[in-house]
């Protein structure tokens, strides 16, 4: 199989080009990337000179370059993870998620449906369910009812690539996953913000009562459902992704600070943020029962291994939090 596959230099599109590259998925893998802010080849150093893998460096929204891309490479697959994805950032700035999530699906999928590319599949989240209430859990039926631009415009996209399948026959496949963590996540979410901080002796800033509740995900177990969906999803329908695992974001916090040996008083409440989710909670029935993949990897030992691997890397840490990332951070948490 040829893949092309979008943002493959962010935290979950890295993990599946290394994984995909390591089990000699795809006998080609062209990786397409506008690197933003979160877009980090040091991600891929590792296959970067494989003979079967090109990155390409370019933005989704590019009409032009996506359809010589695709003319190029001839591709039999797209996996589409490019996206803006976090919440905050949606919050102050909304407009980029409009343009790369709906404007940049919009594009793929065209270029896609021009060059009847034989398979596609589309990334998305959780998110789009909105804040669901106990004891419900969302299935990929569940109606969407999104809470941030971030979300909305994820599940706009998600509407979009689904209308194509009807409209014009596009084999497309969606994905939804819930919170992915481990190496390689840029410092803004959680896991790795609370495990940089921590490192740092610096205050953990957490959202009015930290009791938001998240299933957590452990990427490479995301990358084997995307995998799995991908060959063995039917066309035309969604799948959620889910690590079974839901926990308040105070509990993972306090869980860190356990690992590193750090005080609790480093736990710092901060304003919570407009429109906060409460409780995101999905079932994993369907792709399970479609294509035999369930969750590996349980949460302590996807969190140990996690920081394990930034108390290893802290000068990659340091790296990506310079520049832009300390402006973002600044704007976004000094005046709470």
């Amino acid at each position: 199989m040829k893949l092309l596959v979008t943002g493959g230099a962010g935290f979950i599109g890295s993990a599946f080009v290394r994984l995909a590259v390591k089990n000699r998925w795809a006998s080609r893998l062209i990786n397409l990337d506008k690197l933003t802010y979160a877009g980090n080849l040091e991600n891929l150093i590792s296959i970067e000179k494989d003979p079967g893998y090109r990155f390409v460096h370019g933005d989704i929204c590019d009409s032009a370059l996506v359809r010589l891309v695709l003319e190029e490479e001839r591709p039999d697959a797209i996996v589409h993870f490019a996206a803006e994805s976090h919440v905050d950032r949606s919050i102050l700035g909304p407009a980029a998620f409009v343009e790369t999530n709906v404007r940049g699906t919009f594009a793929l999928l065209e270029a896609a449906r021009a060059l009847k590319t034989p398979r596609f599949l589309h990334v998305s989240t959780d998110e789009v369910y909105g804040s669901i209430d106990e004891p419900d859990d969302a299935d990929e039926a569940y109606p969407l009812k999104p809470s941030s631009p971030y979300s909305a415009s994820k599940a706009g996209s998600d509407l979009l690539a689904l209308s194509y399948v009807t409209t014009f026959k596009l084999p497309v496949v969606v994905t939804r996953a819930s919170n992915n963590y481990g190496p390689f996540q840029f410092p803004e979410k959680l896991i790795p913000l609370m495990i940089s901080n921590a490192m740092d002796d610096k205050p953990l800033p957490i959202y009015g009562d930290g009791m938001q509740i998240r299933d957590w995900l452990f990427v490479e177990d995301h990358c084997r459902a995307i995998w799995a969906a991908l060959n063995h999803g039917q066309v035309g329908e969604i799948y959620n992704i889910g690590g079974s695992r839901a926990l308040p974001n105070r509990e993972v916090v306090q869980l860190i600070l356990a690992q590193l040996d750090k005080p609790l008083s480093l736990m710092t409440p901060v304003t919570d943020r407009p429109g906060h989710d409460r409780r995101y909670a999905i079932t994993t029935e369907k792709i399970e029962q479609a294509t035999g993949w369930h969750a590996e990897v349980p949460f302590e030992q996807g969190l140990a291994e996690t920081i394990q691997w930034y108390r290893e890397n802290r000068a990659w840490t340091a790296r990506v939090k310079s520049g832009e990332y300390l402006g973002y951070y600044e704007n976004n948490y000094s005046h709470r």
